[in-house]
């Protein structure tokens, strides 16, 4: 049997570019996300380590007021979010081109909602980020309930000269899963604005999580193939892990949660691939954490061994990561 690559970001970026783009991560601090803040609920999604989410909070608490006011011209904090722009930026970068000889970056706006603020906040976030040397272009995570119509259309604008991706946070397209999570919107809102996104020029990624609760694995696939109709370029597949200080651990603890095994996920993920378009790039197989802060299931704490169980999969079936 002939092994098929699948068709990775990486390769979609070298043949965009002519070499290898490196993503790299920025966290700017205010950013929230409105299933924290309590716009749409509180608590946010039963997976969030809400600990982590205080502490960078508690950095610019004062932010959370203002960014509830998302028609707010001013940013008495925008001078320190942009000077924490250009530290990360170039530590990161100076540390790529070092090691590994890279030339051209994707800047990618990582943590918590990056378009949950008001417009004249982002509009010089992304700006900047755009003026440094060598970036061709932006990454921005962010939920589907949270971007308006002018930042959009915005993104559109920049679109025509650079190379923008937004990143949407799917997960399920089970209303059901999506309420038991503590999601705050549902199917639909992410539907229209991966659609919205796509009709303005924007390059979208979309994340999908298998093992969520409740569901089977024949509700992962149908998300699945139903977040490739809407028109995703990209994808990345990420596999439901309990940490502590979540409500899924509580969850977990009370015996109402059981994670997903490694041979379901690996049949899932595999058969998700095998339904893939393949102009679909992927960005990510897994998911996972090594340290003392995960509670289960112990495969998701080494990366490495479950790239290797799923090459093995994937050997089985003639395809390659």
């Amino acid at each position: 049997m002939k092994t098929k690559q699948i068709y990775t970001f990486g390769e979609y970026l070298r043949n965009k570019f002519g070499e290898k783009v490196y993503k790299v991560g920025i966290n700017i601090s205010g950013f929230t996300c409105p299933n924290i803040d309590g716009t749409v609920a509180k608590g946010g999604c039963t997976f969030c380590e809400n600990d982590s989410f205080s502490a960078s909070l508690d950095q610019v608490k004062e932010l959370k007021g203002f960014y509830l006011n998302l028609e707010s011209k001013e940013n008495p904090y925008l001078e320190k979010q942009l000077l924490q722009l250009q530290m990360q930026f170039d530590a990161l970068s100076a540390r790529l081109r070092r090691e590994y000889g890279a030339t051209k970056f994707l800047v990618y706006f990582q943590s918590f909602t990056n378009t949950y603020a008001p417009f004249a906040t982002l509009k010089a976030l992304y700006d900047k980020a755009l003026s440094f040397d060598d970036v061709v272009g932006l990454s921005i995570g962010t939920r589907s309930d949270s971007i308006t119509q002018e930042t959009l259309d915005y993104l559109s604008e920049l679109a025509k000269v650079k190379e923008i991706w937004i990143e949407f946070g799917i997960q399920s397209v089970y209303d059901k899963t999506l309420e038991r999570i503590n999601r705050g919107h549902d199917a639909k809102n992410v539907k229209e604005w991966i659609i919205k996104s796509k009709e303005a020029g924007l390059n979208v990624c979309g994340h999908l999580i298998f093992g969520l609760p409740g569901e089977d694995k024949e509700m992962m696939l149908a998300t699945a193939k139903e977040a490739y109709s809407w028109g995703i370029d990209s994808v990345k597949y990420h596999s439901l892990y309990v940490v502590k200080r979540t409500a899924l651990a509580n969850e977990y603890a009370r015996g109402e949660f059981t994670p997903i095994n490694e041979e379901d996920y690996l049949d899932v993920l595999v058969k998700a691939l095998q339904m893939k378009p393949e102009n679909v790039s992927v960005q990510r197989m897994t998911a996972g954490i090594d340290d003392e802060s995960l509670i289960s299931p112990d495969w998701c704490r080494d990366k490495n061994r479950q790239i290797r169980h799923i090459n093995a999969a994937l050997k089985k079936v003639g395809l390659k990561y």
